[in-house]
């Protein structure tokens, strides 16, 4: 089975309190879905096209259990401790070669 990698990157962060709400509830029910956190924070180094913006990195064993970790009730509640302007970010889920 392929692995998957889940990819976050903050554009802006509006509300660290919030953040902070949200990486409370959301690291844990993303680890208990099976996710493995393997890098978080700001890059050391940004290189051709980048941004200088907070990134995190989560390996899954598949891509539905990145999908399905991501509609989890678990995250959904870390989602709403988010709000709708506290952070301007991407996520996307790829699958591993």
């Amino acid at each position: 089975m392929t692995k998957a990698y889940w990819i976050s990157a903050y554009q802006s962060i509006n509300d660290d309190d919030a953040l902070a709400a949200y990486a409370k509830l959301a690291g844990p029910s993303l680890s208990a879905a099976g996710g493995t956190f393997l890098a978080r924070g700001m890059p050391a180094a940004v290189k051709e096209s980048g941004l200088q913006m907070r990134t995190v990195l989560i390996e899954f064993d598949s891509l539905d259990a990145a999908l399905t970790a991501y509609d989890s009730p678990g995250y959904k509640e870390a989602l709403e401790k988010l709000g709708t302007n506290a952070v301007v970010r991407e996520i996307r889920i790829i699958e591993g070669v």
